[in-house]
This record gives C-alpha cells, sequence and structure tokens, in this order.
C-alpha cells in the first residue's frame, strides 16, 4: 500500500479548466469540470474529484505597453464538492510549483490547487489534486503489516488539527511582532509581513524599548475572533525575539538572579495581590531587566484592554528571547495579578531560571496535572512551550549552568517545514528524553550535542555535527520561517500555500472535506 507521503506525490491531477474572459472584479461565475474529466471520474471511484467549481472577485493588473512589470492576478477558487475555498496570486514574486519544461503554474493559499495564466489567450486553467479518500495533512489510516497498532503507538505523537491550528496561528501572530522596531504596525492592524492574515485584529499598542537583551518589544492587539479559523476572542501579547543566534549563545550565558514574584515590598501597585514566595528561585538576569523595562508599558495597555472587554482572556506568545520575557510575564499577570484566563504560547523559548523556578511555573499554570490524560486532557494546557529538533535555544543556558526546562513542551521533530500533525509530540513532565531534551545527555549536560557544541565554538570553532546557519533555520522554523517582516513572511516561505485543514477533525480520523 501506499504511504501517505507517496499518495501525495502521485496523487491524480485533474485539470478543470475554462476560458475565462480578461476582466477586473468579476462577480462569482460557476464552471463545470470538462467532458474528459467526467469520463474519468466515471471510471474511477478510487478519488474524490469535484462536480464543479467557481471562480469570483477575479481581479487583473494589466501593464501598459511600455511597462515592463508583470500583471497581477488575484482570484477566489471554490469547490463546494470537496469543500475547498482559497484565495489565489500571481505577481512578481511567484514561484513556478509546475513540473519543468511545461507551462508555468502557481500555487494557491491552499497548495492543493493551482493554476495555469495565458496571458495570450486570456485563459484561466484550474488544477485541483485528488486523493484518494485521504486528506494528505491528515495521517493516514494504514492497514498493512507495517503500520503501527493502536496500542504499538505512543499516545504522546501526534494532535489534534484543532491544536495544530492553534499553534500555526499563533507562530503568525509572534512573527508579526519583528515588525516592531523595524518598519512598524499601524492601525487598525497594517504591516508589511501577515497582518492581513488577521482581519479580526486592532492594534492597542506597540512597544520598543531598545536593541540589547535587557530590552523589549512586541505589541499588543484584540481579536475580536475568527470562527474560520477556530480562534476565540481573546487579548493577544506579542513579545519579539532576537535577530542574532551567536549574541544569544553569548547572551545566555549569564549568572543568575534572585527571583522575587511581583509586586516587589516596594511596588507600589494597589491593584496587585501578594503571591506566595517562590522559594530559593532564581531566573536569568537579562531576561528579569527585559520584562521589567516592558512591564511598565504592556500593564497599564494591557488592563485598559481588559476593562473594554472583560470575557476576552489573555494570549501571550513570543518566539526565542521573547519567550522567556512572555513567561514572566505570565508568571505575574496569573500570580499577582489573579488572572485565571491567561494562556502562553512559545515557541523557541530558552531556560527562564532553576528547578525551583521551574516548578514555580509548573505548578501555577497546572503542567503537572495528572488529571490531563488523553489526547484531549493533554492539549488542554494554559501553557504550550514549543520546541524544535536541533534548536539549540530552549537547552539554554545549560544544566551544568544550574538552568532547568519547565513543562509543557510541544516538540517539532520534523527537521524541515511544514510539519505535520504527526510531526508533533506533546512532551512529558519537564524532561522528557524524546523531546529536546533528549538532544542532551544526562541531567547534568555533560556528553550532550550541545555542551560539545558550546564549548567548541568557544575555544576550538565549530563542530562538524551541526553548522551555526543550521541553528539559525532550526530556531526559526516554527509553523513558518520566523523573523522578518516583509510581505509574505521570510523569503523561505513564498509560493507555500497556507496550511489547510478540517477544524473539525480530531487526530486520526477521516476527514469530512476531502
Amino acid at each position: 500500500m501506499l504511504s501517505r507521503a507517496s499518495v501525495f506525490a502521485l496523487a491524480a491531477i485533474a485539470t478543470i479548466g475554462n476560458a475565462i474572459p480578461w476582466s477586473k472584479g468579476m462577480s462569482n461565475v460557476h464552471y463545470k469540470i470538462p467532458e474528459s474529466m467526467m469520463r474519468i471520474k466515471a471510471q474511477d471511484d478510487s478519488c474524490i474529484y469535484p462536480e464543479g467549481f467557481d471562480i469570483s472577485g477575479f481581479i487583473l493588473w494589466a501593464p501598459a505597453s511600455n511597462n515592463t512589470n508583470s500583471p497581477l492576478i488575484e482570484f477566489t477558487y471554490s469547490d463546494v464538492s470537496t469543500g475547498i475555498s482559497t484565495e489565489c496570486m500571481y505577481n512578481t514574486s511567484s514561484v513556478n510549483v509546475g513540473p519543468e519544461g511545461l507551462t508555468p503554474r502557481y500555487a494557491c493559499d491552499n497548495q492543493i490547487v493551482e493554476f495555469i495564466w495565458d496571458a495570450d489567450d486570456s485563459h484561466l486553467t484550474i488544477v485541483e489534486k485528488a486523493y484518494q479518500q485521504q486528506h494528505p495533512i491528515i495521517p493516514a489510516t494504514q492497514n498493512d503489516d507495517t503500520s503501527p497498532s493502536s496500542e504499538d503507538r505512543d499516545p504522546n505523537n501526534g494532535v489534534s488539527v484543532t491544536f495544530f491550528a492553534s499553534l500555526e496561528r499563533m507562530a503568525r501572530l509572534v512573527d508579526i511582532a519583528y515588525c516592531v522596531g523595524t518598519t512598524g504596525i499601524s492601525k487598525p492592524f497594517s504591516c508589511a509581513s501577515r497582518c492581513k492574515d488577521f482581519p479580526t485584529l486592532t492594534l492597542t499598542k506597540t512597544w520598543n524599548t531598545g536593541i540589547l537583551l535587557s530590552d523589549s518589544c512586541g505589541y499588543i492587539a484584540v481579536d475580536h475572533g475568527d470562527a474560520a479559523a477556530g480562534a476565540e476572542p481573546a487579548i493577544i501579547v506579542a513579545f519579539r525575539g532576537t535577530y542574532s543566534i551567536t549574541n544569544t549563545i553569548v547572551d545566555l550565558s549569564t549568572i543568575p538572579q534572585e527571583y522575587v514574584p511581583y509586586p516587589a515590598p516596594d511596588d507600589g501597585d494597589g491593584d496587585e495581590k501578594k503571591p506566595s514566595k517562590c522559594t530559593n528561585c532564581t531566573a536569568h538576569m537579562g531576561f528579569l531587566a527585559s520584562w521589567r523595562n516592558a512591564r511598565e508599558v504592556v500593564l497599564p495597555a494591557l488592563k485598559e484592554a481588559r476593562e473594554r472587554h472583560p470575557s476576552y482572556p489573555v494570549h501571550l506568545v513570543g518566539h526565542s528571547l521573547g519567550g522567556a520575557v512572555a513567561a514572566l510575564a505570565a508568571l505575574e499577570l496569573r500570580l499577582s495579578l489573579g488572572w485565571e484566563d491567561v494562556r502562553v504560547t512559545t515557541f523557541g523559548e530558552p531556560r527562564i531560571g532553576n528547578k525551583e523556578l521551574v516548578r514555580y511555573l509548573d505548578e501555577a499554570f497546572g503542567l503537572t496535572d495528572e488529571k490531563k490524560d488523553g489526547v484531549a486532557g493533554r492539549e488542554d494546557l494554559d501553557y504550550r512551550r514549543v520546541t524544535h529538533v536541533n534548536d539549540p535555544v530552549p537547552l539554554l543556558p545549560l544544566t551544568e549552568w544550574g538552568f532547568r526546562s519547565h513543562a509543557g513542551e510541544v516538540y517539532i521533530s520534523k527537521t524541515d517545514l511544514p510539519p505535520d500533525l504527526e510531526d508533533l509530540r506533546i512532551c512529558e513532565g519537564d524532561r522528557d528524553p524524546k523531546c529536546s531534551n533528549g538532544e542532551e545527555d544526562g541531567e547534568d549536560g555533560e556528553g550532550g550535542w550541545l555542551s560539545e557544541f558550546l564549548k567548541r565554538l568557544m575555544v576550538r570553532g565549530f563542530p562538524t555535527r551541526l553548522k551555526l546557519w543550521q541553528l539559525l533555520f532550526a530556531h526559526r522554523d516554527y509553523f513558518w520561517r520566523l523573523g522578518l517582516c516583509v510581505p509574505g513572511g521570510d523569503p523561505a516561505d513564498w509560493g507555500r500555500g497556507r496550511y489547510n485543514m478540517s477544524l473539525e477533525q480530531p487526530f486520526g480520523s477521516t476527514p469530512k472535506d476531502l
């Protein structure tokens, strides 16, 4: 039997095109598939074929005869029979995804759909891939002898579509934070990056306290909910990360500082309560300084947004060093302000402190609750710490320097983009050997590849096992390549369609829409 990946590669490709006139702002038009495809459909019932399709909102900008620029094409493709609806666009940055030597074709946001534009004849041809009753984003149910049985499969491997989609959405939201301090974010919610993906967001405030490790930048926005994306209303607080992994390595070799929960004895905020003491807790000095600089700006704006939208939970998201700052901010919001509806999602978060502080955070967010079993229970976490194979930052500072990782880890085991559902693992406890801590041999970190890398980096140069650029990409590749505020995100993502998932499908089930 073909594997899921093979089915994707060998999927029947149905060209279901018709001539569409040269037009602008064309209203919705319905088309039937060609007779040749109807005959194939009648003879082959192994794949799901569309009955017809709709093209709407077709816009074409044609340059003048003396203008050498390429045309701009936009339209929406909808296929009711297979449940696909996707935006399609062609411009100068579009990448040919078709076979070499054939007519160029371009992917829509949903990569199952591609199109060919013939400017000479003003023809648009739509290419939709047909699958054998199985959408490629969902792990296939295999019945051959090589497939693991439900008893053998690790229950922590693989996540539901809803959980996957939530993390992917938060990755795009934190990517937007890299616009702060560069090209900026403007109201209502506009930027040079992915802001157009979130029409339900309105910007509240941005902040930028500087470029040093002790500084911080990010934004606060109100998300009024996106039913199509399965996103409920929330107040978003996004913390930007660092641009340089080499600076990160140097910055993370720091002396720990005593952690004192806010409000400190000299803190005069009247609406805060005194949290429980964190006995013998130490935290990274730079992370503490970064949050202290940011809180003077973040807390007043966040409290005001919460007063206007008291039913909206607060979602903190951070990448890299921003993840560490989000962790310290979350502790204050939950323990000092008493906000129970605080959820945190971090990507590539470094270690923030010692084992006592880790235990303090685990208890604050219920990350060691043994009642959270099963897929639904394990995914119902208020803190998701997403890590990626070969990303060194979640293992920094080293355990031999007294730092530890906290629970709530979601581990992406696939090296390259894009990950799939089964590439994510919800890890157990603070040190799951099948997750990022498995890349560090022993509790003290001695003998681990990361320890060896750092020592050789500082003394003898780079080890051969992993080059610096590989570590850089591993630290940036979280569903998308994060960290560059340009249209469409990092150029590595150009030409990639959006993840296409039915949010109603639980893990391992057959999707309804394909």
